[in-house]
Order: structure tokens, then C-alpha cells, then sequence
């Protein structure tokens, strides 16, 4: 699964969300059953665990190149995709979806700065995590050159923005939306993708980020995902199934395959606890070393050293975690 905690970094990895760390739902483990030796641990979320999942999910930044491949796409793409958005206007409307902590929000608007010199942005953001948005406004307190945005948050998922400005009747325009790593929550993604669209300008642009059809992940969770401890936070979605969501809805639309990997050579040394700790990640399930039946991990780890998962280069095994940019036209 993919997954964004948004705890200590803007943008996670496949897995599983926690809002804020826990806050829809109770992720206290259940009551404690005595074992006998013959009694096989069961397999858990990941999420029954908040501190694993995070000292996990660091991890996984740390061995990745997943921050370094978004921040590629906003230096040599993005200013092309957003070079007519602004064209003939006052002040340009960016709406972020799932911003978290602000750090590719603010490198989006340092470009649509730089397109329109003295143009005056608004920027709204909607990210359910208070202490996200904390972490947002302390990073956006640090950085210079941010005189002309006005920013606004809002402590919501997108389903609740919908129904709030439909509510309230609104239906406000937009020169920018971006969702990066966040439409693995939502209930109903084509719904969401046909609401957003309808929200923008005449030269505006939507920006999807997630996971490739083409990763690793996408070969994982589509043959072992019914065998790992599912929930209902989070749903998988690639880049692969977009063409056909996209092709339905008749919107026009650009894919950018964003290269990208991560370093799990230490999986395949036994009672490594960096390797167990990104297990548990790529399979959403806590202590899967210890917990999976034998027969589950032995399959799972002959499947991650074969090409459909990654390759072997200078002595290490990188999973392919590879991402896609999606540019939709109004």
C-alpha cells in the first residue's frame, strides 16, 4: 500500500495512513492473550503501533530516494506544467490536498513564483493532521520571500472539504490543485478526481502524484496484499489504473514516471533490525518477521529479489519505488 503518515516528513511511502497518528479510530492494541509455545503470534497493522510505524516510515525516507525523485519533478517539470496558470490574472488560486507539513507545498509555490514575478497567490490547504499544520505554519514563519501568498488551512480530509462547500453552496475556482500522495484515502477516487476537475479555471492544472503502476509496490500488494492485515484507512490505487479512470471521465492528461528506489538489501540479513523495521513497512504488518507463517515470508521474500520488485546493483538489492506524476487539463 502507499502511505503518508506525515509525521516528521511531508510525503510517505506505500503502506497505510494515520491521519494524525492514530486520530480516526482507536489504535490502541487489543486486549493481551496469553501465548503458548504452540500458539502462532497473529499478524497486526502496522498502525496497531504508531511509534514502530514512524521509527519505520523514517527509515524508509532515510533508504529511499522518494523526496529526492518528487523534488526532480518540481525543478524540470512543474515549471512547464504550470507556465500558463497565472496567465492575465491578479492574484493566482492554488489549492494543496493533503498538504502536510508544507515542504513540497512551498517548493510548488517558489516555482509559481518564479513564473509570475510580484503576482499575489492565495493559497489554501487542506490536511486533516493538526500536527501537521503546526509543523506547516512553523516552516512557512522560516521562509523568506513568501510576502505575496496569503495562506489559509483547514483541519479536513477532501471528502469534508466537498461536503463543506457543498454545504455552504460554494464552488470556488482554482488555478493549481495538487494531491500528492493522498488519494489512497478517499472513499470513492474517481468521484474525487471529477469533483476536484470541475473546480478549475479555464488554464488551470491538477497535479496527481503516486505510486507507478510500475513499481515494485504495484507487484507486491497485487499478488500478497489479501494475505497482510488490511484496514479500512486506506485504500491501493497506482498510476496504472488511471488511464482507465481518466479515459472514462474524457479528461485529458500527461504521465511523468518518476524514478525511484529503496535500499532493502538489509531484509535479507536474518535478525537485521533495519531490514525487519522495512518489512514491516513494505508489508503494512507489524513484526512481520516473527508473525507471517513461514510460508507467507518465504514467498514474499523469494518475490522481492525478482525484477517485477528490484534489482540487484553493486551488491544491493533497491526495490523499485518508483512514483508517477499525473497532469490533468480543465
Amino acid at each position: 500500500m502507499r502511505s503518508k503518515v506525515q509525521a516528521h516528513a511531508d510525503f510517505a511511502p506505500p503502506a497505510f495512513f494515520i491521519p494524525s497518528l492514530g486520530l480516526k479510530g482507536d489504535l490502541s492494541p487489543p486486549s493481551c492473550t496469553l501465548l503458548t509455545p504452540s500458539m502462532a503470534l497473529p499478524m497486526r497493522s502496522l498502525l496497531t503501533n504508531p511509534d514502530r510505524y514512524l521509527r519505520s516510515f523514517r527509515l524508509f525516507l532515510e533508504k529511499s530516494t522518494e523526496h529526492q525523485s518528487m523534488r526532480e519533478f518540481m525543478e524540470r517539470q512543474l515549471p512547464d506544467v504550470i507556465a500558463s496558470i497565472g496567465n492575465g490574472k491578479s492574484t493566482i488560486n492554488v489549492l494543496s490536498i493533503g498538504g502536510g507539513a508544507g515542504e513540497m507545498d512551498l517548493l510548488i509555490l517558489s516555482k509559481v513564483q518564479a513564473r509570475y514575478p510580484g503576482v499575489a497567490i492565495n493559497n489554501e490547504v487542506i490536511e486533516p493532521s493538526a500536527d501537521q499544520i503546526s509543523k506547516y505554519k512553523e516552516r512557512v514563519a522560516q521562509t523568506s520571500n513568501l510576502g505575496k501568498v496569503k495562506f489559509t488551512w483547514h483541519e479536513e480530509t477532501a471528502d469534508e472539504y466537498e461536503s463543506r462547500m457543498n454545504a455552504e453552496k460554494k464552488s470556488k475556482k482554482w488555478d493549481f490543485i495538487h494531491m500528492i500522495q493522498m488519494l489512497y484515502y478517499v472513499k470513492d477516487i474517481p468521484a474525487t478526481v471529477r469533483y476536484f476537475h470541475s473546480l478549475l479555471e479555464s488554464q488551470a492544472k491538477l497535479l496527481i502524484i503516486l505510486v507507478s503502476g510500475k513499481s515494485g509496490w504495484e507487484t507486491l500488494w497485487k499478488k500478497y496484499g489479501s494475505s497482510f492485515p488490511l484496514n479500512d484507512l486506506c485504500s491501493y490505487v497506482s498510476s496504472g489504473d488511471f488511464p482507465k479512470i481518466l479515459d472514462s471521465a474524457g479528461l485529458k492528461y500527461q504521465l511523468y514516471e518518476l524514478p525511484s528506489h529503496l535500499d532493502i538489501t538489509s531484509c535479507f540479513i536474518e535478525g537485521d533490525k533495519d531490514g525487519e523495521l522495512l518489512l514491516d513497512f513494505l508489508t503494512e504488518t507489524l513484526e512481520f518477521s516473527k508473525t507471517a507463517p513461514p510460508e507467507l515470508k518465504h514467498q514474499l521474500m523469494e518475490e522481492l529479489r525478482k525484477p517485477g520488485c528490484s534489482e540487484n546493483r553493486d551488491g544491493k538489492v533497491l526495490f523499485n519505488n518508483n512514483l508517477c506524476a499525473i497532469v490533468i487539463e480543465p
